[in-house]
């Protein structure tokens, strides 16, 4: 039986992706980390001799910490945390388990850089409906929990993304935008490496609402009209982007443990 400080692979799995995702510390030591460059999905590096440094910041928080094995370094790491009032588990088996369980790992190569609030920073066109929406929950949920997301005039992208130091996304002639019929969710979930079932099922009904082809999943002509409601009912797009995060984490579970289930009207009932 695991230690009741221990978390597995796929209970951690269940979470991914998730409002309760718990704050993921890559802490394995450089040496390791070179030799195989990928963090668990929204992982934040952190050296185990600093964890306490960040015990402040972690208060009310759930932490996962894991190192290559799940040994020496993130036990006693949890521990240190634990010690210092937050709730720590240790990821059982830590980066091998879940690298051998065939989970998503994020490329180091294509994390954005960080700025001095430690946060990545989007930059994209205002007025989001679909794909604007989208890929800030993608982000969020999977690359950078504390991700900024700065809506601008579209002719005032590429300029604001190069001085905040920022990466700009669905817009044209950038990395992160549409290729041929894909559409920029599609672009980051291949990217990023995060073909899974649940999240390539959601990126045919984003494709389909977002470049008007409604053929292609049921659900893309419902996306749609919650989208463009959504936009009449916020100015604000920052707003917009909170309200829009309960639609897709709402979709991704439909995706994940859904979307077999159906419903009808009037209940069966058995005298």
């Amino acid at each position: 039986m695991a230690p009741p400080t221990h978390i597995s692979v796929n209970q951690l799995n269940r979470l991914i992706g998730t409002p309760n995702t718990p704050l993921l510390l890559d802490v394995r030591i450089d040496e390791d980390f070179a030799l195989d460059p990928q963090r668990l999905p929204t992982a934040i590096r952190c050296a185990f001799t600093d964890v306490a440094k960040l015990a402040p910041e972690l208060q009310h928080k759930n932490v996962v910490v894991y190192c290559q094995k799940g040994l020496k370094i993130s036990e006693g790491a949890a521990a240190v945390l634990r010690s210092n009032g937050v709730r720590a588990e240790v990821l059982s088996g830590g980066h091998f388990a879940w690298r051998d369980a065939g989970f998503p790992l994020i490329a180091e190569k294509l994390m954005p850089p960080r700025n001095a609030e430690k946060q990545s920073v989007w930059v994209t066109r205002h007025r989001p409906k679909i794909d604007r929406i989208a890929c800030p929950w993608l982000i969020r949920r999977f690359i950078d929990t504390n991700a900024q997301f700065l809506y601008v005039s579209p002719s005032a992208v590429a300029a604001v993304a190069e001085k905040f130091n920022g990466v700009a996304y669905d817009v044209e002639d950038v990395f992160w935008s549409h290729r041929g019929e894909e559409c920029t969710f599609d672009t980051m979930i291949k990217e990023f490496g995060l073909t899974t079932e649940p999240l390539n099922r959601l990126a045919k009904i984003v494709r389909g609402s977002d470049t008007n082809r409604h053929d292609l999943t049921s659900e893309s002509a419902g996306l749609l009209a919650v989208s463009l409601g959504l936009s009449r009912m916020y100015s604000d797009d920052l707003e917009q982007l909170d309200a829009g995060m309960l639609i897709y984490d709402a979709l991704y579970r439909w995706c994940r443990d859904a979307s077999d289930e159906g419903h009808d009207w009037p209940t069966t009932t058995k005298s």
